[in-house]
């Protein structure tokens, strides 16, 4: 029988990743202290977690970009991936990062809706074309955006131009069987429910799943489910796998004005 707690065991397959969320922090912390338009805090709800922070280009804003932290839903908040800003934010694009409340606190049901709200009180700041970036969990939190009982109001799901999913989770029943589950408290029926890969999407709006090539095999495949899985309903999908990336440093590209992933958030590469 498949070991499904090892199957999402990232830090155990990363040599030295205990120590990288104190770098994550500093790095971001670092970041902030440069920046000339930063907008911290922005409420979209009355919980102490529902806030966001607003990362402003040095000119006119040519838009919006969500990007929605990881951590398995139970962990990180906002403050720790400022810099992941930096490459949109340099093309002109206006950054918005949500934190939310995390499990076991809430279920993911309940997050999923409190992105809802994050992305719309952002949409209501910037105008403008809107595209969507998440990581691991924040993957799925944004591609759930895309389905066809997403709460988003038409006039911000419309402005939707294009949505990054990271090394994101699409089917979440394989996470029942898995000790996190403990913590994240979901039924098959809730499993079912937040799983984007199992529901008919809104609309057409394009995604894209990117992974690391050297990530867990689990990734991968999930990754490649969400491609393949919406391709069939004529959403223009597509599958990237970035050769020698883990987990973590698959994201790192999104500092980088220059990298492709960047290029592929902010529709460069057409």
């Amino acid at each position: 029988m498949r070991d499904w707690d090892d199957a999402y065991a990232n830090s155990a397959h990363i040599p030295g990743s205990d120590k990288l969320p104190a770098l994550w922090a500093e790095r971001a912390a670092a970041y902030r202290v440069g920046l000339r338009e930063f907008r911290p805090d922005v409420a979209y709800g009355a919980g102490e977690r529902q806030k966001l922070d607003l990362i402003l280009p040095d000119g006119d804003s040519k838009g919006l970009v969500v990007f929605v932290h990881g951590g398995y839903w139970m962990r990180f908040d906002k403050s720790t991936w400022t810099d992941l800003a930096e490459g949109a934010r340099h093309h002109g694009w206006t950054v918005a990062l949500p934190s939310y409340t995390l499990a076991p606190a809430a279920r993911i049901s309940d997050i999923t809706a409190e992105i809802t709200a994050a992305i719309a009180k952002a949409a209501s700041l910037v105008s403008g074309p809107i595209r969507l970036a998440g990581h691991s969990a924040g993957g799925h939190l944004v591609t759930r955006m895309l389905c066809g009982d997403s709460r988003l109001e038409s006039a911000v799901y419309n402005r939707i131009a294009g949505t990054l999913s990271i090394s994101g989770l699409h089917d979440l029943r394989p996470l029942l069987k898995t000790a996190m589950n403990e913590t994240l408290r979901m039924t098959m029926e809730e499993a079912t429910l937040e799983s984007a890969a199992l529901h008919l999407p809104r609309g057409h709006s394009p995604v894209t799943a990117w992974v690391g090539g050297s990530e867990r095999p689990e990734f991968i495949r999930q990754s490649d489910l969400m491609a393949n899985i919406w391709t069939g309903f004529d959403v223009p999908t597509h599958l990237v796998v970035e050769p020698g990336l883990n987990h973590f440093t698959v994201i790192d590209g999104l500092k980088d004005p220059s990298s492709q992933i960047t290029a592929r958030l902010i529709g460069l590469d057409g």
